[in-house]
């Protein structure tokens, strides 16, 4: 009767212990110069984050564009507003989560702007020239602008050229103005009570994600966004009405207002009452 091989099957198995301590802990493989679509869920969103922050700085849309293909998403754009709704959604910066928004409209309407900064002052003798740069109108979805300001040195006699800082400052708002297009009442016992649902389309009539509500009420204010909720539509937003408050809700300066909100008495099919909400249409003229 032959023996089993055990001092073979231990041999192999210390061979095998060894070489995962190895491989795993002496000398683990080390990856380098691989591409962005190797790296992990957060860090794609880490990239994201960058390209948009750089679009902003730039207006280099393009480029963007370029950066975002090494991703390989399926949809660039779908991926960039579901990230800005978990950046919102998980408290982190909001400047951050505009800016990501921002970039996705941007691509989805093909918008793209460049920053020029070349002012210079020049005063010779007394009399002072002044060149300024003039930026193009800020296009719809770009939430900044730049602005110029020289700072000339006056010197009696002598010629002096400075170039000024160009300071760059933020605007909380996505383009021109909305317009008020639609407000109903809505009497559905399906949906929760006092519920006011926001929808915002762009000039295309195109739902838009990122779009900051601000709505007032005696005592308090609040701010939300549109793209939370996805699976009602990229321009969807809501907010629970308590019956006993009046409310205003504005998208940005210069929009419409939707003033005196409140909720409404409804009645169901067994003849029980309800408060009912409203449904509020914005969009970009």
């Amino acid at each position: 009767m032959r023996r089993f091989p055990w001092d073979l099957l231990l041999a192999l198995l210390a061979g095998l212990g060894l070489g995962l301590v190895y491989s795993w802990v002496i000398s683990p493989a080390r990856v380098s110069d691989s591409e962005p679509l190797a790296l992990r869920a957060d860090f794609k969103d880490h990239y994201r984050s960058a390209i948009a922050a750089a679009y902003v700085a730039t207006g280099n849309l393009l480029r963007a564009q370029a950066r975002l293909s090494l991703l390989a998403d399926a949809d660039p754009i779908e991926a960039l507003n579901a990230q800005a709704q978990r950046m919102l959604a998980s408290g982190q910066s909001p400047e951050g989560a505009d800016q990501v928004a921002a970039l996705a409209s941007a691509l989805e309407q093909g918008i793209a702007f460049e920053v020029t900064e070349t002012p210079t002052t020049e005063i010779t003798n007394n009399t002072v020239t002044t060149s300024t740069s003039t930026l193009p109108p800020d296009p719809s979805d770009v939430p900044f602008e730049v602005t110029d300001t020289p700072q000339p040195l006056e010197t009696q006699g002598t010629s002096i050229t400075s170039t000024p800082r160009a300071t760059r400052t933020a605007i909380p708002t996505l383009g021109a103005p909305f317009a008020l297009t639609g407000q109903e009442t809505v009497c559905d016992p399906n949906l929760p009570d006092g519920l006011l649902q926001v929808i915002v389309f762009d000039s295309r009539r195109r739902q838009l994600a990122g779009a900051k509500i601000l709505i007032t009420w005696e005592g308090g204010e609040e701010e939300f966004f549109t793209g939370l909720k996805p699976e009602l539509g990229n321009g969807y937003a809501d907010f629970i009405m308590d019956p006993d408050s009046t409310y205003t809700v504005q998208l940005g300066a210069g929009s419409d207002i939707a003033s005196g909100l409140t909720t409404s008495t409804c009645q169901g099919l067994d003849g029980e009452t309800f408060p009912g909400g409203i449904k509020l249409t914005f969009q970009q003229p």
